[in-house]
């Protein structure tokens, strides 16, 4: 029997999610000295980096630029990419307990939360990711259309992705047409009649969650104004006090920004976005045709909550606003994955520090989670490293406990070809990028993306 662990049999890992935290592992892999280990990583997509490429904003192009860092990583001679490949249907739990002796699952938060208001249904109310998916040329998203003819808009949340959002309706086509952003969403973009957006959030300006350089950029805009209201950026006694008794320097900086911003940045602009504060949307109302055409809205006060939180609560005053398009940007969570237990309150699989869990907390030999799909969906890109660290740290104290899957099968890229024959190699992406990037070129454009897969084999296969 051969012993695992070595030059001839090293350590087979699977990686299923080819996102910064499943790079980010695979990097740490690489970096121990004296392991011999193969990494296999696997996506439902043909392109990897995940939301790297379908969730950063087409307008944020040196963020994207951590995707060579992932290159140098997919070009270890024990790394292999298994593209449009999924997990669940192309390959299962018991495939990859036959062929390796450990997998992490890095999958993401999926889906937004819902509002749980009434009219949430109606036509032209969205979830912010399917808009960001949708301009950001994610194949699952691009037969989406967005109403872009009504002039009012609501975007419920203050966090990066609702500030991307507003950015993005609020830039002109001139801003927009030098970024990666998909074609078609381009178009619908030059026609959009979009002249008013309004950020929504709960809570006050200290508890605002867009960082200060996305809060920054709104004020930044060539044809948009950035406003504040008095009433709501004056701060109330409970968040004044948590400020003095615990100065955050991120958090003065941001509410100087937003200080500037009172009364407009730019009144003479063609669109405005308002960022308003202590506001929670109520009901979506119908135009009477089926779609959104007002919301109603009540407006909040902070309270201190007495364990340390400051929390909205209604003051029972509520007016009505008239809007026709409604995005949410509310939070995100995590599909539950065919074998694995799931925490459906929470959105991520049950774990500790990364081990995957049953529901009684007993550790699931083999299987581990890095990620948004084990700690829920909070930081940055860059937080899913020392996330991914945590879980390989454990990974490899298990393989040196003996506590791993004992695969009985070698390679699996036969049986995974014979169940998905058009697999991308991460040399068939390499390719792709050259060719999108090549596209882009011609138009002063990092790039012009393929957003279907048929397009990608085409392009790859014809």
């Amino acid at each position: 029997m051969s012993t695992p662990g070595t030059a001839e049999h090293p350590w087979r890992i699977a990686i299923i999610g080819a996102g910064p935290a499943g790079f980010y592992a695979a990097e740490h892999f690489f970096k121990q000295e004296g392991l011999h280990v193969r990494v296999d990583v696997y996506d439902r997509l043909p392109t990897p980096h995940g939301l790297v490429r379908a969730g950063v904003a087409p307008d944020h192009e040196k963020i994207k630029n951590v995707t060579r860092v992932f290159d140098r990583t997919a070009s270890n001679p024990s790394f292999r990419f298994f593209g449009n490949v999924e997990y669940g249907s192309d390959v299962t739990l018991e495939d990859l307990q036959a062929h390796y002796h450990q997998v992490y699952f890095s999958t993401g938060a999926q889906v937004d939360r819902p509002l749980g208001i009434p009219g949430e249904d109606l036509a032209r109310s969205h979830s912010a990711t399917e808009f960001v998916a949708w301009y950001n040329g994610h194949p699952d998203f691009r037969h989406l259309e967005f109403d872009l003819s009504q002039e009012r808009v609501a975007v419920v949340g203050v966090g990066n992705v609702a500030i991307d959002v507003a950015r993005i309706l609020c830039k002109t086509i001139d801003e927009l047409k030098t970024t990666d952003i998909a074609d078609y969403a381009l178009d619908a973009l030059a026609e959009s009649r979009v002249k008013e957006v309004i950020l929504m959030g709960r809570r006050g300006p200290a508890q605002a969650a867009f960082t200060l350089k996305e809060v920054k950029e709104m004020g930044e805009l060539e044809d948009a104004s950035a406003v504040t209201y008095d009433e709501e950026m004056d701060l109330d006694q409970h968040s004044a006090a948590d400020l003095e008794a615990n100065p955050d320097r991120t958090t003065t900086s941001k509410l100087d920004v937003l200080n500037s911003f009172r009364g407009g940045t730019k009144p003479d602009a063609s669109r405005t976005c308002q960022i308003r504060f202590l506001v929670s949307p109520l009901e979506l109302r119908d135009d009477g045709r089926g779609a959104v055409g007002s919301m109603l809205v009540g407006r909040n006060r902070i309270e201190d909550s007495g364990s340390g939180r400051l929390n909205a609560r209604s003051t029972g005053e509520t007016f009505e606003w008239p809007v026709g398009l409604v995005f949410r940007s509310v939070g995100y969570r995590g599909v539950a994955l065919p074998g694995l237990p799931f925490h459906d309150a929470w959105g991520v699989i049950h774990n500790e520090k990364g081990r995957v869990t049953s529901d009684d907390g007993v550790p699931v030999p083999g299987c581990y989670t890095g990620g948004w799909i084990k700690r829920g969906p909070s930081g940055v890109i860059g937080t899913n490293k020392p996330d991914a660290v945590e879980t390989v740290e454990c990974m490899l104290e298990d393989l040196s406990a003996g506590r791993h899957f004992a695969p009985t099968e070698t390679d699996i890229e036969p049986l995974v070809r014979s169940r998905q024959p058009n697999l991308f190699s991460y040399q068939d992406w390499l390719r792709l990028d050259e060719l999108e990037s090549a596209r882009g070129a011609a138009s002063g454009r990092p790039r012009v993306k393929f957003t279907s897969v048929e397009e990608m084999i085409a392009v790859l296969r014809g």
